[in-house]
């Protein structure tokens, strides 16, 4: 299982000390989200997603915005997008069959039942089972996530699969959208490599090969 982290200059800690901490708490490892967007419309954005995607691993998109949203979740070059219900963010099932249809992950982020109380917690939670039913009803790729920006945001699988189920969300599920970070990483980087060609075909001596070969 992995965590999608901010590792400095984005968050307060580096790469190193992030990966640290999660090796202790039992995770496989880290992902650092490369790029995470922030823009006032689906205009910039485009333009950011365009300039960031060739070099960075992970490149998502900060949602919270219906028209960011709706954005990311049509877009295939997106990998993530992240805090879709917060602010005035909405997300529904035409939004959720969008991202399913074209890769587009989506975070469930257990942050605010970390670190909300009273009122604004309730709304929270009552947003995120909301979120959480719209993604398992319509089979959409996701991600599990506390958004940690230093080492001392960092909590364990056992304790995000505890928060998990204070929404609905079951222990493998939480464990599926920890470990989705690793799977979606990996993928990026195979597909940046220069002998990749598409999914199962790879170029090989000047010649494309395909995974059934051998080398």
């Amino acid at each position: 299982m992995y965590e999608g982290v901010h590792a400095y200059p984005d968050g307060a800690s580096t790469v190193g000390r992030l990966a640290l901490t999660a090796s202790e708490y039992g995770y496989d490892g880290v992902v650092v989200r490369s790029v995470e967007i922030r823009a006032a419309d689906p205009s910039q954005a485009s333009g950011f997603v365009g300039n960031h995607r060739e070099d960075a691993t992970i490149v998502a998109v900060h949602g919270g915005d219906p028209v960011i949203n709706r954005f990311a979740v049509e877009q295939p070059a997106v990998d993530v997008l992240a805090h879709p219900m917060a602010g005035d963010g909405e997300f529904n099932h035409v939004l959720a069959r969008e991202a399913a249809e074209n890769g587009v992950r989506v975070e469930v982020s257990l942050k605010p039942v970390l670190h909300r109380d009273g009122g604004q917690r309730v709304r929270d939670l009552r947003a995120l089972r909301k979120l959480w039913e719209i993604l398992d009803h319509y089979g959409t790729p996701y991600v599990v996530s506390t958004d940690p920006g230093s080492h001392l945001g960092l909590r364990a699988p056992r304790e995000l699969q505890a928060l998990g189920s204070v929404v609905g969300i079951d222990a493998d599920d939480v464990a599926a959208g920890l470990a989705e970070w690793g799977r979606l990483a990996e993928r990026n980087r195979e597909r940046s490599s220069a002998s990749f060609v598409e999914p199962g075909v790879w170029t090989r001596d000047g010649r494309e090969a395909n995974d059934n070969q051998e080398s």
